[in-house]
């Protein structure tokens, strides 16, 4: 059951931009945190950006001023925009809700970034 659906990945060329997209029910979209992390090949999946239910925003600090997450509470939706692209931001972006039941990961979605 797949339970975040992720949209938007893609190749993109440098300092190109792009948006990504997780879909979900309301139930997990209004009790969770939405975030996105992203794995490159042969390093640790990291945390990109979260957003939480209330509002309350982290970057990750390689992304800072170059992305903006945010939440459309009409559609349970959450969207990351990633602006200024760089090769080293090619890798496998993950959605993710995390909360009291703690995470779930969407199937994620491929992001490369030519040079």
């Amino acid at each position: 059951q797949v339970q975040l659906v992720e949209s938007g990945g893609g190749l993109v060329q440098t300092g190109g931009s792009l948006t990504l997209s997780c879909a979900t029910s309301a139930h997990i979209f209004n009790n969770n945190a939405m975030g996105w992390y992203r794995q490159a090949p042969g390093k640790q999946r990291e945390l990109v950006a979260r957003i939480t239910s209330g509002g309350l925003i982290n970057y990750a600090d390689f992304v800072r001023g170059r992305a903006t997450i945010s939440r459309n509470n009409a559609n349970n939706t959450a969207t990351l925009q990633m602006n200024n692209l760089k090769p080293e931001d090619t890798a496998v972006y993950y959605c993710n809700a995390f909360g009291v039941g703690g995470h779930i990961w969407g199937q994620g979605t491929q992001v490369t970034v030519s040079s």
